[in-house]
């Protein structure tokens, strides 16, 4: 019986069991989407990969940015950038000179394999190569093809290379965050390329469900630009419905208060109080009645008079430490927070006990940490199988599994085709 149960968690799958991934991106956007694509997939031990990376033999740009990197078992092994290892798991590399007809062959025979195929080239470029997708649908109509660009591939910007730093200024993210007072300033990650990642998850996934009825692969198109526009969301609404232009309002929020950080004695806490009973809490637990008066009765006063009433409030929770107000907070019926840095994050006990730090066993490095998955499902669950590969750690295998055999493979090599 315990062998039975054994067998049945193992032999458990992920919801995209099955679905092969052709991974021809690199840096973020699109290593994202694959990556969450490759968390979804089978849970068989020792299966093989259902999504395969493509790279460059000099490989991915990211593997190069740092520090931090790796330190290596080996000292002859190559360091890898905490950057890669991020968003490459469940994974295999294979290296491939898209300079080379062979290459290109073999690229063509992985596209008529998988079921999905994720690329972010400038428009066009994969098109010169005969891998674009009017080419690779000839060969494999149930493909879904998705292209991340940064601007889409038609319209005045569409030859312009995209990256998050621009797309945030030039869409409006970096107008509407900072000071009120300061300077307009970039988000803390590069939020427009994960955005943009996950609408093309997204994409891919409900294009993979209209092809479980017709039958047929379709070309998606995702851009960081229209990403960034649509995220806006309740501001860009405000402006197209209200012609409000937006400003700058730091970590308040424009139409409550207090919802905002407040200084505490050795640092920042978080709270909001969305509604008035929540604000007569908030005000009897900080020790000023004083402030449930006239002036600040309802929300749409609270907002008119913020400037006094936040500076007062202010006067108040500086007069104790950040753990002194988690404690007395505690249970009021108030939301708050701490203001955590990145070591704090990982240390929350809610971040523990939802297993969002994962160990794996990398092939160079040993053990290393990595997020783990936001999502938990009750039967298909996803999981990490792999760790964020090697440079062409798989490529001979994933030949293999094509059918090549070893000569033909050491010849690729002799001829700087992998």
């Amino acid at each position: 019986m315990k062998f039975l149960r054994l067998a049945k968690r193992y032999q458990s799958t992920g919801p995209l069991n099955g679905i092969k991934v052709l991974d021809l991106t690199r840096v973020l956007a699109g290593p994202y989407c694959s990556m969450m694509l490759g968390d979804l997939g089978c849970l068989f031990v020792n299966s093989s990969a259902d999504v395969i990376k493509v790279e460059h033999p000099s490989g991915d740009d990211t593997r190069k940015w740092g520090p931090p990197y790796t330190k290596p078992i080996n000292p002859k092994d190559e360091p890898e950038s905490a950057y890669f290892l991020g968003v490459n798991r469940n994974k295999k590399s294979i290296t491939i000179n898209f300079k080379t007809e062979q290459g290109l062959e073999i690229v063509k025979k992985l596209a008529q394999n998988s079921d999905v195929l994720i690329e972010n080239y400038l428009p066009g470029k994969l098109d010169r190569l005969g891998l674009g997708y009017d080419e690779l649908k000839k060969i494999n109509p149930k493909l879904i093809y998705c292209s991340i660009t940064g601007y889409g591939p038609t319209g005045p910007y569409s030859k312009r290379p995209g990256y998050d730093v621009i797309i945030e200024a030039e869409a409006g993210m970096m107008h509407i965050t900072g000071e009120p007072d300061g300077q307009p300033v970039k988000v803390g990650v590069a939020v427009i390329d994960l955005t943009t990642g996950l609408y093309a998850k997204g994409a891919i996934l409900a294009a993979l469900y209209a092809r479980s009825s017709n039958g047929k692969g379709q070309k998606i198109d995702v851009s960081l630009l229209e990403s960034q526009v649509a995220t806006l969301a309740n501001i860009g609404s405000s402006y197209l419905i209200g012609g409000v232009e937006a400003k700058r309002w730091g970590t308040m929020h424009p139409s409550i208060v207090p919802y905002q950080s407040f200084p505490t004695k050795d640092g920042q806490i978080v709270v909001g109080a969305g509604n008035d009973s929540q604000y007569i809490k908030f005000c009897n637990t900080i020790k000023r009645k004083d402030l449930i008066s006239e002036q600040h009765k309802t929300n749409a006063l609270r907002v008119k008079n913020r400037k006094v009433l936040t500076a007062e409030i202010s006067k108040s929770t500086r007069l104790k430490s950040t753990k002194e107000w988690l404690q007395l907070f505690k249970n009021s019926g108030i939301p708050f927070g701490p203001v955590n840095n990145i070591q704090q994050t990982f240390e929350h006990p809610q971040v523990v006990h939802r297993e969002m730090i994962q160990t794996v066993k990398h092939a160079t490095a040993g053990d290393i940490k990595l997020t783990g998955i936001p999502v938990k499902y009750s039967e298909t669950k996803p999981s990490i199988r792999l760790p964020p590969p090697v440079l062409g750690e798989h490529t001979a295998q994933v030949l293999q599994e094509l059918g090549f055999d070893n000569d033909e493979i050491q010849s690729f090599k002799d001829s700087n085709v992998i």
